[in-house]
C-alpha cells in the first residue's frame, strides 16, 4: 500500500514538473480565426514545435486583435512582449521597412516568381530593419489587382479621381502615378468603406475578397497589371526568445525560415485562386484580364515611381537580390 502510494506520487511529481516546464508562446493576431494566418503559420508553429520539443513549447493563437485592436501596432507588441509573436505588414509601418518594401513595388519581381524566396534572398540587406525581434517567417501575398466597386478599370487613365485605399506609403505614390487619390487605412476598414462609398476600390490580393469578405461589396476586378504585391512578417520578441531554453531555442530556430515562410505564402495564394474562381462565377460581377500590351500601360506609368523609391532608399542591392540577380 506504502509502495503503491510512493509509486503516485512519484507520477504525480514528474506530471507536474512537465506542465511546470511547458511553454506556451502566444501569437497575437488582429484578424478572425478562419483568416489564412491562422492553418498556415499559427497552427504550423504549434504543430512543429509541439513537436520537436515534446509539448513543452507550443503555440496559441488570440484572435480578432484580443490581445490589442489594430494591426499597425503589431510590432510594438513582440518588442514589449505584450505577445511573444506577431504578424503583421511592413506597408503599416513603411519608414521602418523600406528596403523590405521593395519587394512589394509594382515589377519589382516578376508575377509567377514567389515573393518569400525573394525575401529571404535579401534577408542581410533588410535584417536591420527587424530590430529586438527575431523574424520567423516572412512572405508575400499573392500579386495584387484591382478590386472596385461600380467602375470597372481597363487602363491607368480609367484611375483619375478614383479614391483607392494603398495600404502604404509606396503604395500610395504608385496610385498616384496611375491618376487615383489614394486613401491610406488598415484592409479590415475597407468592407465599410467599399460599402459607403468613402473608397471607390482597393489595391490588393485577391485574398481579401474571402479573409475580409470585400467579395461582398465589390464587382469588378482587374487582373493582368503587375501592381506589386503585399508583404508580411511573423517575428517573435528578441526578450520573449531569449527567455526560451537552449532546447527550446533550437526549436524555434529549425521552425523558423523558408518553409513556414513557404507555407504563409502558398496558403495565400489558394485563397486567392478560390476567391477568384468565385467571383468569376458570380454574374454580377465583371472580371477583367488585361493584355500583355494593356498591361504594359500599366507598368509605364509607375516605373518613375519604381525607379525612383529603389534609389532613394539605396536599394539597388536588395532589389538584385530579390530577383537572384
Amino acid at each position: 500500500m506504502k509502495l503503491t502510494h510512493m509509486m503516485a506520487g512519484v507520477t504525480v511529481a514528474a506530471i507536474l514538473a512537465v506542465t511546470a516546464q511547458a511553454q506556451e508562446l502566444k501569437f497575437a493576431n488582429f484578424t478572425p480565426p478562419f483568416h489564412t494566418i491562422n492553418a498556415s503559420v499559427i497552427e504550423k508553429l504549434n504543430a512543429d514545435l509541439t513537436a520537436a520539443t515534446d509539448g513543452a513549447v507550443t503555440v496559441r493563437g488570440y484572435h480578432g486583435g484580443e490581445l490589442g485592436a489594430g494591426p499597425v501596432e503589431q510590432y510594438v507588441r513582440a518588442v514589449q512582449g505584450v505577445s511573444d509573436m506577431v504578424w503583421g505588414l511592413p506597408g503599416y509601418t513603411s519608414s521602418q521597412f523600406q528596403k523590405t518594401m521593395i519587394v512589394e513595388l509594382p515589377n519589382a519581381i516578376p508575377l509567377d516568381q514567389p515573393g518569400y524566396v525573394a525575401l529571404w534572398a535579401a534577408f542581410d540587406e533588410i535584417s536591420g530593419e527587424f530590430p529586438a525581434t527575431k523574424p520567423i517567417a516572412l512572405w508575400t501575398s499573392e500579386p495584387n489587382i484591382f478590386i472596385m466597386k461600380d467602375v470597372q478599370i481597363r487602363k491607368p487613365s480609367d484611375l483619375a479621381g478614383l479614391k483607392v485605399r494603398v495600404a502604404g506609403a509606396t503604395a500610395a505614390e504608385v496610385a498616384e502615378a496611375l491618376g487615383a487619390t489614394p486613401v491610406q487605412m488598415p484592409i479590415n476598414q475597407v468592407y465599410n468603406a467599399l460599402q459607403t462609398g468613402l473608397i471607390d476600390g482597393v489595391i490588393t490580393g485577391a485574398s481579401t475578397l474571402s479573409d475580409f469578405k470585400l467579395d461582398e461589396v465589390a464587382d469588378s476586378y482587374t487582373i493582368g497589371a503587375n501592381l506589386g504585391r503585399l508583404a508580411f512578417y511573423t517575428v517573435m520578441g528578441q526578450g520573449s526568445y531569449d527567455k526560451l531554453s537552449a532546447e527550446a531555442k533550437a526549436a524555434v530556430d529549425a521552425a523558423a525560415g523558408i518553409e513556414v515562410s513557404k507555407s504563409a505564402e502558398i496558403a495565400w495564394n489558394a485563397t486567392a485562386d478560390a476567391a477568384l474562381e468565385a467571383a468569376r462565377a458570380d454574374d454580377r460581377n465583371v472580371v477583367i484580364d488585361l493584355s500583355p500590351e494593356e498591361a504594359q500601360a500599366f507598368a509605364d506609368a509607375v516605373a518613375d515611381v519604381v525607379n525612383g523609391y529603389v534609389a532613394e532608399v539605396n536599394g539597388d542591392a536588395a532589389l538584385a537580390k530579390m530577383r537572384g540577380e
